[in-house]
């Protein structure tokens, strides 16, 4: 091993052992100065000089320094890359794997060859989704997979009934979210809708539309069409 190889694994192990070392004392502290905060899953050395990640809840970061004196909620950005550490770290942390997905309560709309993944959860009644909706009805070459979520209120429930239990729910959601034809009074077994819902609670889904690509990665909320075709093509396989 050359001198240089040396000198560098000897320093990531010390920067390793900093962050090991400061772990006790930050757990410590905040959870002594900050009752309410729920258990620390994880604590991390930032690339920023003595900044500290602190995930809980599974993928929800906040930032602290050495001793747990200050508490940070917000985006850390590196300048010189342009990239938002934060949201790659979220992104990263919430992804589910596409063959994880309940694509078995999903109706399916098939543009193009239909090449690409999107799975998305959407709320009849969400304005960010008809918006969605509008921009995606651009994009061609893709399978969407639509999973219900109803989390508005009694009548996202009874219109994604409807939308359900129709004789072609892809055209019936369509014509809601990009038309604004309502859709028609229709009943049958809609309980995938309500497995929808379970499901999407322990996946933390809290909003509407939450978007999932082949690869994975997790967007929650609206975004452009232009995004949305970049999105699609880098989760290619």
């Amino acid at each position: 091993m050359n001198f240089f190889k040396s000198t560098l694994l000897a320093l990531l192990a010390a920067v390793s052992l900093g962050a090991l070392a400061q772990e006790p004392v930050i757990r410590k502290n905040l959870a002594a100065r900050l009752p309410n905060l729920p258990k620390i899953d994880e604590v991390r050395k930032t690339p920023m000089p003595g900044l500290y990640e602190i995930r809980i809840n599974n993928s929800d970061i906040f930032y602290t320094d050495a001793k747990g004196d200050f508490l940070i909620q917000g985006s850390l950005v590196d300048t010189q890359a342009k990239v938002d550490l934060t949201e790659q770290r979220v992104t990263k942390l919430s992804a589910v794997s596409f063959d994880q997905l309940p694509l078995k309560d999903a109706f399916t709309i098939v543009r193009g060859n239909g090449k690409r993944k999107l799975v998305v959860f959407e709320d009849p009644n969400c304005g960010y989704c008809k918006r969605f909706e509008r921009d995606l009805d651009k994009i061609t070459d893709v399978t969407v997979h639509v999973l219900l979520y109803p989390i508005l209120g009694a009548d996202s429930a009874d219109k994604s009934r409807n939308i359900w239990c129709a004789k072609d729910p892809g055209k019936s959601f369509t014509d809601w979210m990009v038309k604004d034809i309502t859709p028609a009074e229709a009943k049958c077994d809609a309980s995938a809708v309500g497995r929808n819902v379970e499901f999407g609670k322990k996946a933390r889904i809290t909003g509407t539309p939450t978007l999932f690509f082949a690869d994975g990665s997790r967007v929650p909320g609206a975004i452009p069409a232009d995004r949305i075709e970049k999105m699609l093509s880098e989760a290619q396989p």
